[in-house]
């Protein structure tokens, strides 16, 4: 069995010490506008070298995917996928609400995930095994504390995130308070966290979605695919640049038919 405490510990103090650095140029940096329309600026670049280089040398046998760089699948039976500025927009315009994001996962499939909020210095990560045969810690944390998707009905008073690609749901009566954080990994951490009853994203990638995946399933949440595909086991070889994932996360099993047909129609 891996060292999930090496591992913990890892992910931990490397996101800390990039954090550190990205708030140096938060606000003072310009984005470019990358094929798919999202930015990338010199410090998504930056952290994304630093967090490669990091990955080799205390997990030599590792792969990696990352947003910045490397997007075909390894074929290692260990693979970080990361994004290392999660919420790039946010971060060029000095709106404090961005995140690095690490996932691990064995066999093509997340079993770990780390994410550090730096601006409110938040970690959350979370254990999930599913059928991998693996063992070890189990839970979701923020900060060394456990966190549980909450238990309470969809109501006026409780949140359900959005993204920028779903704001058509919001031409129907909806049953929660709307919010959207620009943060694809955060929005769906605050289910996770409690925070919000739902979230949904309409065109996350790989990286958005690898370590939130881990994450949220620890926490309690329940994750759906809206277009039904299965998103994991990923593929050796295959390119996972463009591929889109739309998923909606909840607070509970039940909730998957309460909110499905009012976000389905975001799926293109």
């Amino acid at each position: 069995m891996p060292d999930w405490n090496a591992i913990q510990t890892f992910a931990q103090t490397t996101t800390t010490t990039v954090g550190e650095q990205l708030l140096k140029d938060f606000g003072h940096v310009q984005g470019v506008e990358k094929d798919d329309g999202s930015l990338v600026t010199r410090s998504d670049q930056w952290a994304d070298e630093t967090l490669r280089q990091a990955i080799a040398q205390a997990f030599p046998e590792h792969g990696v995917l990352s947003e910045e760089t490397t997007h075909v699948f390894p074929d290692t039976e260990w693979c970080w996928v990361i994004d290392p500025v999660d919420g790039t927009t946010n971060y060029t315009r000095g709106i404090p609400l961005w995140a690095i994001s690490l996932g691990l996962l064995y066999k093509g499939t997340p079993v770990f995930g780390h994410i550090y909020v730096p601006p409110i210095r938040a970690h959350f990560y979370g254990y999930w095994y599913g059928n991998s045969g693996l063992t070890g810690p189990t839970g979701a944390f923020c900060n060394g504390e456990p966190i549980h998707a909450s238990t309470a009905e969809p109501s006026g008073n409780q949140l359900f995130n959005l993204c920028a690609r779903s704001t058509t749901v919001m031409q129907k009566p909806f049953p929660c308070k709307i919010r959207m954080l620009g943060v694809a990994s955060y929005n769906l951490l605050t289910v996770a966290a409690g925070a919000a009853l739902g979230g949904v994203e309409a065109t996350p990638k790989i990286w958005d979605i690898a370590a939130v995946w881990a994450i949220a399933q620890a926490a309690g949440a329940t994750w759906h695919a809206l277009n039904n595909d299965p998103i994991f086991p990923l593929v050796p070889g295959e390119d996972y640049g463009r591929k889109p994932y739309p998923t909606l996360v909840v607070n509970q099993e039940k909730q998957v038919d309460t909110f499905v047909p009012l976000v389905q129609e975001i799926v293109r």
